[in-house]
């Protein structure tokens, strides 16, 4: 089995991969929480300048870890439902919809808290890594990719370290190109993967953040 020290060290692991690849114009965007300390290390290495993907999970109401549905920010919020986990669930739309609502008003939070007023840099024209801590059922990355999209970049690169095999097959369609470091068969969960898996604080991302924008 793979297993990162940490979330940097997964990061190092995925910015040598990603050298390879010789991206034109880089873009590395972090899902938070946990996503930032690895594009932290993913944009270092490749010397790319980093922006925030902020997305949501809206999970199932007697497993919150389970995603049924995610939203991500933008002038267009976009709203992803697993229709498979839904019906399973039996959970109704009116539930989602009144999640959805939560939800985007923890990410405006997360955003001022974390961002400030800077605005979000423009992907048109650039390759966009796309950076989390690894991916489960791959419904909040769905979505974050789908509002991506919108956005115009001249590529999408999917960056993780750890994600099952059948959710990166699914993923594929809606990028250019995937570095995925561990594939593992089965699949149990991301932070088996990590001997350091703590839970990303907001002080840890604005730190982070704040580093970046320090660094020459």
């Amino acid at each position: 089995m793979v297993l990162f020290s940490d979330r940097t060290e997964a990061g190092r692991a995925l910015a040598s991969q990603l050298a390879k690849l010789d991206l034109p114009a880089p873009l590395v965007l972090a899902l938070p929480r946990g996503g930032v300390p690895v594009a932290v290390a993913v944009a270092r290495e490749l010397n790319a300048p980093l922006d925030l993907l902020l997305v949501r999970k809206i999970g199932v109401p007697w497993q919150p870890e389970l995603a049924v549905a995610a939203i991500v920010d933008g002038q267009q919020p976009e709203l992803v439902v697993d229709e498979e986990t839904r019906q399973a669930a039996g959970v109704d739309q009116a539930y989602i919809d009144a999640e959805a609502k939560v939800q985007l008003q923890e990410i405006e939070r997360r955003r001022r808290a974390y961002l400030g007023e800077r605005l979000p840099l423009s992907v048109q024209g650039r390759t966009a890594i796309v950076v989390d801590d690894g991916i489960a059922t791959g419904t909040s990355m769905r979505a974050a990719l789908q509002a991506l999209r919108r956005r115009n970049p001249a590529a999408i690169v999917l960056a993780v370290p750890v994600a099952p095999r059948e959710t990166i097959q699914a993923l594929r369609r809606q990028v250019d190109q995937v570095v995925c470091l561990a594939q593992p068969e089965p699949f149990y969960a991301v932070g088996m993967h990590y001997r350091d898996f703590h839970q990303i604080e907001d002080a840890e991302v604005i730190a982070a953040l704040s580093a970046m924008s320090k660094t020459p």
